[in-house]
This record gives structure tokens, C-alpha cells and sequence, in this order.
């Protein structure tokens, strides 16, 4: 299986283990959005990819580079691919879980935060009673 680029070792065995073919991949260059300068602007430097089996789409423009886009255009299709195949046992999947579970964790702690700090004004203010409501 060889890629028209060269992909980091990690993608290329979990393309292999989906049975992704370069074969069925169609690429198409075009011009970039947002910053980048004259470069951007002049050159074909967004990526592309269709995978032609199941039509999936994606489009990489995080570089000023056409190689480094290309790059993480085919990362990104094979993740993509994973996921639509594995589900829940993606590796993507599994890492969204985990972020979630984590902001579930800090907003617990934020609330008991909150909690504990309401409480405390609301004893400062039970021991001003006692003081204003003493009899001459």
C-alpha cells in the first residue's frame, strides 16, 4: 500500500487495518482561506480528499504548506474512516469521552465550589443578625 506521500507510521497501520486503498482516494488542490499572506492568496495549498467507497469528504487548510495540508488531509480521512468503522472503540471517539468526562468532573467541582462559598456568606450573615438585633 503506497500513499503518494509520505504518512507517519501509525496512520499507515490503521489504514492497512481498515483496508483503505490510495487507489480509492481522489485528491483535489485548491486555494486556502483566511491568513496565510500572498502565499495563500497565489497558490493551490488546501487539500481535498474523497474517498470514493464511501463518500466521505474532508478538507485540510491548517497549513501555508500544500505538503503538510496533504498530510494531515490523509490523517484526518483515516481517522475519519476509523470512526465511521470502529464507533465507540475509535480511538477519536475514546478521546471525545474522555474530554467530557473531564469537563463533567471540573463543572462538579465548580458547583461544590460555589456551594461552599454561598454557604459561608450565608454564615457571615446569620452572625451579623445577633449583633443588629441586640437590645439596649
Amino acid at each position: 500500500m503506497h500513499f503518494p506521500i509520505e504518512l507517519p507510521p501509525d496512520i499507515l497501520s490503521k489504514a492497512a487495518e481498515l483496508g483503505v486503498r490510495p487507489e480509492d482516494i481522489e485528491e483535489h488542490f485548491t486555494h486556502s482561506r483566511g491568513p496565510g499572506g500572498q502565499n495563500v492568496n497565489k497558490r493551490s495549498t488546501a487539500v481535498q480528499l474523497h474517498h470514493m467507497p464511501t463518500g466521505t469528504l474532508v478538507r485540510s487548510e491548517e497549513h501555508r504548506d500544500q505538503h503538510q495540508n496533504r498530510i494531515a488531509a490523509y490523517a484526518h480521512l483515516i481517522l475519519k474512516l476509523e470512526e465511521q468503522a470502529k464507533g465507540r472503540e475509535s480511538e477519536r471517539a475514546r478521546e471525545t469521552y474522555r474530554v467530557r468526562k473531564q469537563k463533567e468532573r471540573r463543572s462538579r467541582r465548580a458547583k461544590q465550589k460555589m456551594l461552599d462559598e454561598k454557604k459561608q456568606r450565608g454564615d457571615i450573615k446569620e452572625m451579623r443578625k445577633g449583633i443588629n438585633n441586640k437590645e439596649p
